[in-house]
């Protein structure tokens, strides 16, 4: 009988020293697991998710181009045409909301789809005049005696308004979707300047203010065309979330409908050339996901 109390107390001591190890080590375990680390709010302008909205204004330089006109009782070019832009003077216009449209004007929205790769969603509003002072070779036919004798040696003088006057200038609008890469140049506490590059393509949505042999004036939205670029840009971003931006870009604008009278006359005009254009603006980033 006492062999048997004995090797009862025995088995019961070796239960409860193994019940009290078993808690000893599930509590060291759980001393010993890992804190989870906080996320950190990512540089501006490189992860998936980031959002910037962009305005500000250009200044444009074209090429000289080819127009071509045909219509009723005509069909003829205008070769080599000289233009420029026409930027609105500085003014308190540049910062009222109202009169925004007036100026040579730029609009983006970029989402960062991976890290450092943004679709951007822009609007060029470039300003596109012919120069009126020039001389300029002349190629086909017109029935009217009074524009034909206009004519002389196959030449035309433009700088008479009653042959034409010629202008994109409310606007000459590109409407475009681009693809950026984005690199962080330096990163300080609260600055950043980021370099990106990248291309794009949209369609060409002018109002095309045109006055041809006297016909009543031309001027109403229309898609005419496409175009096409390469960009780059410098983006300055103070605190995290204000950015100042600076573009270049270079590309070609193909407009094959651009409509020269008012009414809806199949009168048309088409041309093509290579345009460069600087701009500066203001702009804001914003995180799409939430950050600790």
């Amino acid at each position: 009988m006492k062999k048997l109390l004995v090797v009862g107390l025995m088995m019961s001591g070796f239960a409860f020293g193994q019940i009290k190890q078993d808690t000893l080590d599930k509590e060291y375990t759980l001393e010993a697991a890992p804190v989870k680390e906080k996320k950190q709010k990512p540089n501006p302008l490189s992860k998936k998710g980031q959002v910037f909205v962009f305005f500000g204004w250009n200044r444009g330089a074209f090429s000289n181009s080819d127009i071509h006109f045909t219509g009723n009782g005509y069909d003829f070019q205008l070769n080599n045409v000289q233009a420029r832009d026409k930027p609105t003077k500085f003014g308190i216009v540049y910062f009222d909301p109202s009169w925004f449209t007036v100026t040579q004007y730029n609009f983006r929205i970029g989402y960062f789809i991976k890290d450092n790769l943004a679709l951007v969603l822009g609007i060029d509003h470039m300003k596109y005049v012919m120069k009126q002072n020039q001389t300029v070779d002349f190629s086909g036919t017109i029935s009217d005696p009074k524009y034909a004798g206009m004519v002389q040696n196959g030449q035309v003088n433009l700088a008479d308004t009653q042959f034409l006057t010629f202008e994109h200038t409310d606007g000459l609008n590109y409407e475009n979707l681009g693809l950026e890469k984005y690199k962080n140049l330096i990163h300080k506490k609260n600055i950043d300047l980021v370099w990106s590059y990248g291309a794009g393509i949209g369609v060409m949505f002018p109002k095309s203010n045109i006055k041809l042999f006297g016909n009543e004036r031309s001027d109403r939205f229309h898609v005419a065309g496409m175009g096409t670029d390469l960009r780059t840009s410098l983006n300055m971003v103070f605190w995290k979330n204000w950015m100042i931006r600076a573009e270049a870009k270079a590309g070609y604008i193909n407009m094959w409908d651009i409509k020269t009278t008012l009414n809806n006359k199949p009168d048309k005009a088409r041309q093509d050339f290579v345009f460069g254009q600087v701009l500066a603006g203001i702009g804001y980033t914003f995180n799409t996901k939430k950050y600790n």
